[in-house]
């Protein structure tokens, strides 16, 4: 059955790759996006972008963007910069209003990019920066949990912009071997498809199997 998935940080480039994914199988996408040149790349994929500025935008806005849609991909991330606010005010506090917007919208499915490893203690010789990005993951995962919605977490490793490999491994306490953008935006297709990955949390790593496979073997 076709359905219309909404991306938060719909420019990023995990977005940019999932958005073919999704439409080669019939799915309308809605990526949220804050400039005019951002939504014109998008159009000319095929996707149905819609504006939103997930820092300044309230719960309404974002209730507003999710109007018609089935599922909700939360994929922004504050950068890599050393910006630590950004990393409380679009990791943490976009993805809580995000959860209250599907809330308000009636959106059930709720699929979160996290990142590997945010559960562990911070060492004392982290970055201020390093340090508020894995607690704004961390916390926002546990919000994600406790919200009430059919949501799946997936926590890659190390993000690489080399071609997919379709060859990832799905689990719990994993070792940190990098993935693919490629390969991480055709899991979130997978799990976006398969009801049995609802209420489950996996680190996504490079791996030796399918994603289909692995997403099996994991379930």
């Amino acid at each position: 059955m076709t359905k219309t998935i909404a991306i938060v940080g719909g420019y990023g480039k995990i977005s940019r790759r999932l958005v073919p994914l999704l439409r080669e199988r019939g799915d309308a996408v809605v990526p949220l996006v804050r400039r005019a040149e951002q939504a014109a790349v998008l159009l000319d994929l095929g996707a149905r972008p819609r504006f939103l500025d997930i820092e300044r935008a309230d719960v309404d806005a974002f209730a507003a963007a999710f109007d018609g849609v089935d599922a909700v991909v939360f994929a922004a991330g504050g950068g890599a910069d050393g910006n630590v606010l950004r990393k409380r005010s679009v990791d943490l506090e976009g993805a809580i209003k995000s959860l209250a917007g599907c809330a308000a919208a009636g959106v059930r499915r709720y699929v979160q990019i996290s990142a590997i490893g945010v559960d562990a203690k911070v060492g004392l010789d982290e970055s201020a920066a390093w340090a508020s990005y894995v607690v704004a993951k961390r916390d926002s995962d546990e919000a994600v949990r406790e919200s009430g919605l059919d949501w799946t977490i997936l926590r890659p490793a190390t993000l690489l912009d080399t071609p997919g490999t379709d060859r990832v491994l799905l689990g719990s306490d994993l070792e940190p071997e990098g993935v693919t953008r490629d390969d991480v935006a055709a899991t979130i297709a997978a799990v976006l498809d398969e009801p049995r990955a609802i209420g489950r949390q996996w680190d996504l790593v490079g791996g030796d199997a399918s994603v289909l496979a692995a997403l099996e073997a994991a379930i």
